[in-house]
């Protein structure tokens, strides 16, 4: 994992992922807010570790197209790249 992601100061407070349950059928889309969000605050080992799913989770491609679409109509850059690197993992 490239270590831009990766968080490397612990006495930070862990960041917490409002999660719907695993069997909710909006767990797959909050996941991928989820990890993006992750990445973008440097805590992607924090994000895998609250969904159960890695940065660029085949399973969860379809949402982070949408999310992608949806940052490129906010221009939202960031968002954008993040969106991006996550389907090219």
């Amino acid at each position: 994992m490239s270590r831009a992601f990766v968080r490397e100061d612990p006495e930070e407070v862990p960041v917490r992922y409002d999660l719907p349950g695993r069997s909710d059928p909006g767990f797959d889309e909050a996941a991928a807010w989820a990890l993006l969000e992750g990445a973008n605050r440097g805590d992607s080992l924090g994000a895998e570790a609250a969904t159960g799913c890695r940065f660029g989770e085949p399973r969860l491609r379809v949402h982070v197209e949408r999310i992608l679409t949806y940052a490129r109509t906010k221009g939202d850059e960031r968002l954008e790249q993040l969106a991006e690197r996550f389907l090219r993992a």
